[in-house]
């Protein structure tokens, strides 16, 4: 795992723990299993330099994520130290595991992330869900789920909570679905009609990806807008390391940015949106395929073998982009713009037109532009990234209901 961005006082989700004697417990706790996390394996000795506790201190609370068994001893440190080994602690491979899925315009998917950040079990189904009632969708969303969780179950691991990422927006620290309009949803709280006994987290699937490019990306600054695209064209705003939601939970609906007034209708209500030129039925449309029958994998293909049709297609969708990014770039000033989803198996065709767009309109800003290395498992992976953090932020909350606190 990535070292973590947070400070001592908030989890990554940015929940305030409480200023007492048991809240400063909580947090030392989670500063603990962080290092760990991060940098592990460590000994006693080890943790203690790297939080600023001492060592006595270190061990008591290392004894009770021990305990809890969040946290392995592997035996003594490697020969050649200098002084007495000590023994060395890892992040437990059993434990506590976040669930994640995705809920997509063609497709489900879901998987299970260990807290050492391992893919642990992933289930995933291929099917049409535009247009589609939500409680059928979320019953087959309900079966891939259970099928993780028992695969995680047989492993010896424990389903900590469940995150859901869906492509439409979300209101801020609720479950509802105020609007996703590739689905034809509207105003719909996932927690009545999604079937599952875990603890709920739903969010727009653009700030889980932008999430996992934070936590998982190789060189990701603390500073970048992502942008992504299936279907769709979502956008997410991350400021020294933590996500910008907006006031209602709205930031960051780059698709629905208008960049030819004139245009053609989008179903959100508008004309003229990014996604009607950049977003993958568009591009598919432009290319002369049917989006029916083709997915983003054949632009790729086609534009690899030379096809010039599909070519300039995505250039032409790669100008939008950098229209649409002009503004946000020009007011933002982001350190850099990720590319992720399937933009990013298509950067080396849409890279240079945008790349010219923002050249020329953002008054000759320096804004790198770069390629994810998730590709379009960024928001199944921050989805459920973001409940095994959870469990990091606070062991004793999340993990079994206090069981360290317990021991």
């Amino acid at each position: 795992m990535t070292a973590p961005l947070h400070d001592e006082r908030r989890g990554t989700s940015g929940a305030r723990l409480p200023d007492t004697q048991q809240g400063m417990r909580r947090r030392n706790l989670s500063r603990v299993m962080h290092a760990v996390a991060a940098h592990g394996p460590l000994s006693r000795a080890a943790v203690a330099s790297r939080i600023g506790l001492t060592r006595a201190a270190v061990s008591t609370l290392v004894d009770e994520l021990i305990r809890a068994g969040l946290l392995d001893e592997l035996g003594p440190e490697r020969p050649g130290r200098v002084g007495r080994p000590g023994s060395a602690l890892a992040v437990s491979a059993l434990g506590p595991v976040g669930i994640g899925a995705e809920v997509g315009v063609d497709h489900l998917a879901v998987c299970a992330v260990d807290l050492r950040g391992e893919t642990r079990a992933r289930a995933e189904q291929r099917v049409a869900n535009r247009g589609r009632s939500p409680e059928p969708v979320m019953e087959e969303l309900a079966v891939l789920v259970q099928q993780v969780c028992a695969e995680a179950l047989k492993g010896g691991l424990s389903p900590a909570g469940l995150a859901v990422a869906v492509p439409g927006l979300v209101a801020r620290d609720t479950r509802t679905v105020v609007r996703a309009p590739n689905l034809g949803w509207h105003a719909i709280d996932l927690s009545r009609v999604l079937p599952t006994d875990l603890p709920l987290t739903v969010d727009n699937e653009a700030n889980f990806g932008a999430l996992a490019e934070l936590w998982l990306g190789a060189e990701s600054p603390e500073d970048f807008l992502h942008v992504s695209a299936e279907i769709g064209i979502g956008a997410a705003l991350v400021v020294d390391g933590q996500l910008l939601r907006g006031t209602r939970g709205f930031a960051g609906e780059l698709g629905h940015v208008p960049v030819r007034p004139e245009g053609p209708a989008c179903p959100c209500g508008g004309r003229g949106c990014l996604e009607q030129y950049a977003g993958e039925e568009a591009v598919l449309r432009a290319a002369g395929l049917r989006p029916a029958e083709q997915r983003g994998e054949a632009l790729a293909e086609r534009a690899t073998a030379g096809d010039e049709t599909v070519r300039r297609a995505l250039s032409d969708a790669g100008a939008a982009l950098g229209i649409a990014l002009t503004g946000a770039v020009n007011l933002l000033d982001p350190q850099a713009v990720v590319l992720g989803g399937a933009l990013s198996r298509l950067a080396p065709w849409l890279l240079p037109a945008l790349e010219q767009e923002l050249t020329e309109r953002t008054a000759g800003r320096a804004c790198a532009v770069t390629v994810s290395g998730l590709g379009p498992d960024g928001p199944l992976l921050g989805a459920a990234h973001s409940v095994a953090r959870a469990v990091l932020d606070d062991p004793v909350g999340v993990s079994g209901g206090g069981t360290a606190q317990r021991a």
